[in-house]
């Protein structure tokens, strides 16, 4: 009896996994009702206590570490890096963001960190050379974990500029790969298996779907969408899980593992909330952290615009007062006849009334070009229906645009179609040929996001630069015209 009692402790394992995602430079805490929340240093506590109270606990981070703060762009990653070999995790998967300061600065960072870092298809074109490691074998209380890392065509468009670097196209390739790596590695009796994605929530399901449950998969860790859930989606017998976006809350499993048939048993999921109530302050982390700040402090408190209010950019799939004021700026300066803002180029969901250099910063990360395209009224509808096709109001991470003023588009959802298109208070006209800014990602994706084709666009005249930094043309815009604040109502209606 005690024998069999012994055998099957041996065989049932606990296994706390905590994971985040989408961290994006998030590092301090804020006040919400007079309490802290969020911050690395209290996520660290919380990592630390979690360490000291289970016996075997797995941290892993399913990619965009980089992006959305100060103390992130103005070092271009190497605090960040700094930041999180403090955090320790076990393991780190790639998400599009550790791509935007280029694939060669990334591997340097990559030497810097005390933390694997895995991704099974970005490769060097000719070659079919990752990159990175595909995977990481974690020995834990007797137990091996497989992480494998996982990032599709799709997500890392970014890295279209870099010409010798290619990915698997899509889930189908992926879904693919995965079982490539879970079968080479059946021979040592791998106990448990991870996907780190950074796909978005919706990808992930369709990617749970295609997998055979022969090759072992038990859990998907994603991000990319900054999904938060109240409980996992389960496909194909797997949990899939994200714990939305920055640092205020840690995603939670509590699982017992079945060593001999290499499984679930049974598990817990939880969004653990990051605050003073239970997560102890780092001391350490915190160090750190205000010796990166004060650096940044000087420089970044410069007030750079002034609203009449505070500006709001709630939700990426709607237009925004925020988002508003980004498009009208460089329509304004740049002279064209409408100018498509990427939603998710502004990461902030309020801004100002005050607005300082890091306000701005946070909220504008990227610098790049903007491109001036020619197209026809008929070009111009068949492109704003194709941004506004079903999955931009399902959740799924199409890309969407912030009009500029003068916009005005009537659009039925049940009809698919434009009930009313109208620039500057006339019908827009087929035949008439408009100027339409863009700027330099959405250009290099114009098939993909716009659903026209270079070679259409380029029979109306060719495109040209509009800026070469669409930071310098709206930050010249801002400070030179205060008391920025007005309604967005008009210009894009969603019927039915």
């Amino acid at each position: 009896m005690e024998e069999n009692k012994a055998k099957d402790e041996r065989r049932f394992r606990q296994l706390t996994l905590l994971h985040s995602n989408d961290m994006h430079g998030d590092f301090l805490a804020e006040q919400v009702d007079e309490k802290l929340v969020g911050g690395v240093s209290m996520l660290s506590g919380y990592l630390t206590k979690c360490r000291n109270e289970d016996p075997n606990v797995v941290y892993a981070i399913a990619g965009d570490m980089f992006r959305g703060s100060v103390i992130d762009s103005e070092f271009q990653g190497l605090s960040t890096i700094q930041i999180v070999n403090l955090l320790a995790p076990d393991v780190v998967t790639l998400g599009n963001h550790e791509t935007d300061y280029g694939v060669a600065h990334l591997l340097f960072l990559e030497k810097l960190a005390t933390f694997p870092i895995i991704n099974a298809n970005l490769y060097i074109k000719g070659l079919n050379t990752r990159i990175f490691n595909s995977h990481y074998i974690m020995e834990i209380d007797g137990m091996k974990i497989l992480f494998i890392g996982i990032i599709t065509e799709d997500v890392i468009s970014q890295t279209k500029g870099e010409n010798l670097i290619g990915s698997f196209i899509g889930i189908e390739d992926a879904a693919a790969e995965v079982g490539k790596i879970c079968n080479a590695y059946n021979a040592i009796d791998i106990d448990f298996t991870v996907l780190l994605t950074h796909i978005g929530f919706e990808e992930d399901k369709k990617l749970a779907a295609m997998l055979d449950p022969a090759w072992g998969v038990d859990v998907i860790i994603g991000g990319h969408s900054h999904t938060f859930i109240d409980e996992p989606a389960v496909v194909n017998g797997i949990p899939i899980v994200q714990a939305g976006t920055g640092t205020d809350q840690i995603g939670r499993f509590d699982i017992v593992v079945d060593t001999e048939n290499n499984c679930i048993d049974s598990y817990k999921w939880q969004a653990v909330p990051i605050n003073a109530t239970h997560c102890p302050r780092d001391e350490r982390m915190e160090e750190l952290i205000g010796s990166i700040k004060a650096k940044t402090d000087l420089k970044y408190s410069k007030v750079v615009a002034n609203f009449d209010y505070e500006l709001k950019h709630p939700d990426r799939w709607m237009q925004t007062e925020l988002g508003g004021v980004f498009a009208d700026a460089m329509h304004d300066s740049l002279a064209v006849d409408l100018f498509f803002m990427g939603s998710g180029s502004v990461r902030k969901t309020h801004m100002g009334p005050i607005v300082t250099f890091q306000d701005f910063t946070e909220c504008y990360p990227y610098d790049g070009k903007s491109y001036g395209i020619k197209v026809t009224g008929a070009q111009l509808k068949r492109m704003l229906l194709w941004v506004y096709r079903d999955e931009a109001w399902l959740g799924d991470h199409t890309e969407f645009y912030q009009l500029s003023k003068g916009m005005h588009v009537v659009y039925s959802k049940s009809q698919h179609k434009l009930l009313e298109c109208k620039l500057n208070g006339e019908d827009v006209e087929d035949d008439k040929i408009y100027t339409v800014g863009i700027q330099e990602f959405h250009y290099n994706n114009l098939p993909e996001f716009f659903n026209v084709s270079y070679e259409e666009i380029e029979a109306n005249g060719k495109h040209f630069i509009l800026t070469t930094s669409d930071v310098q043309t709206l930050l010249e815009y801002f400070e030179n015209n205060k008391h920025l604040g007005f309604g967005v109502e008009g210009r894009l209606e969603v019927v039915d």
